[in-house]
């Protein structure tokens, strides 16, 4: 008779790595699923948004001002007609542009950064991490609007400003990884046996990184999101008539709250919703995918009591609590 435990384990092996990382999530990390479910309807909306709203960004409605929810408009329109649902839905797509753009730039400059001063350490590494700490000094949110005031506003120029932003506060952690992994005996044999260090570093360390640079991308896209729709409520972000929503919760939302308190509920609620998701949905790929973060709690903690069951079992001592 065949061992079930072999079987199994054979089973387990035919997933592929993203199967095994979805059921993992789904049995888990349940706050991580619902998050991950809101990240794709926001991909989705974001992608789709010209077929899903009913109305244009910005077409108007004549008699239809300050309307509330209604079967017409079913989140209300603002004090121009305009239908705040296909609004909510188009800044989705802001939402997932500058996300997605700017956090893959920031997690980019951040390798960068954080291999070639983690791995060749000395001077350059001096210079670099003073250069990282003179930037972090300066206050977060000013910074970034001195740096639009200069540069201008627009959806590409918020992109760079926001990578670079977040880009060199994330290099700390590419480096620490970085210095860790060069003391591996791997890297000392490459070294040993005359690999060039171009080889070293993206046949041997890059692919090491993966795991904290996913983690990296992932916690990225909640902060900037946010940032960009702070930037857009104080004017810095993107200009009117697109639609974002930071800059539905500024402008005339702000002096038609009281009157009109949908128009700064749905977009507010849409902001929230979405930060909290990706938030949920990047903390649990963040503890699937590094080892050291997994706790008891995790998969090893269930095959810890799978484990201890099975030794009870063959020394014929029940398992303890």
């Amino acid at each position: 008779m065949s061992d079930p435990s072999s079987e199994s384990t054979a089973e387990k092996k035919e997933h592929s790595f993203l199967v095994n990382l979805l059921i993992r999530l789904v049995k888990e990390k349940p706050l991580g699923t619902v998050g991950g479910v809101i990240t794709l309807i926001l991909l989705f909306t974001g992608i789709f948004a010209d077929f899903i709203a009913p109305y244009g960004m910005n077409e108007t409605h004549t008699g239809h001002f300050l309307e509330a929810p209604s079967e017409i408009h079913w989140l209300g329109t603002d004090n121009l007609g305009r239908d705040i649902l296909s609004r909510v839905i188009y800044g989705a797509r802001v939402s997932v542009i500058i996300g997605l753009t700017a956090s893959a730039g920031a997690t980019l400059l951040s390798v960068i950064i954080g291999i070639l001063s983690g791995y060749y350490g000395g001077k350059f590494d001096l210079i670099m991490q003073r250069v990282v700490d003179a930037w972090m000094c300066f206050p977060g949110l000013i910074l970034l609007m001195v740096l639009m005031s200069v540069i201008g506003i627009g959806v590409w120029q918020i992109i760079v400003v926001l990578s670079l932003r977040w880009g060199f506060s994330g290099s700390r952690i590419i480096r620490g990884a970085v210095m860790s992994l060069k003391e591996n005996v791997y890297i000392q044999a490459g070294v040993a046996i005359g690999c060039s260090t171009n080889r070293i570093l993206i046949r041997h360390i890059l692919p090491n990184l993966m795991a904290p640079t996913i983690i990296l991308f992932t916690t990225r896209v909640p902060d900037i999101i946010i940032t960009e729709a702070a930037l857009s409520f104080l004017g810095f972000g993107i200009p009117p008539p697109t639609p974002t929503w930071g800059g539905m919760l500024s402008g005339s939302a702000r002096q038609y709250m009281m009157r009109a308190p949908w128009m700064v509920i749905w977009p507010g609620l849409a902001l929230s919703t979405v930060v909290y998701g990706i938030n949920m949905f990047g903390d649990a790929l963040r503890d699937l995918l590094d080892p050291k973060l997994r706790g008891g709690a995790g998969r090893y903690g269930i095959k810890a009591k799978g484990y201890a069951k099975r030794l009870a079992r063959f020394s014929k001592v029940s398992p303890t609590n």
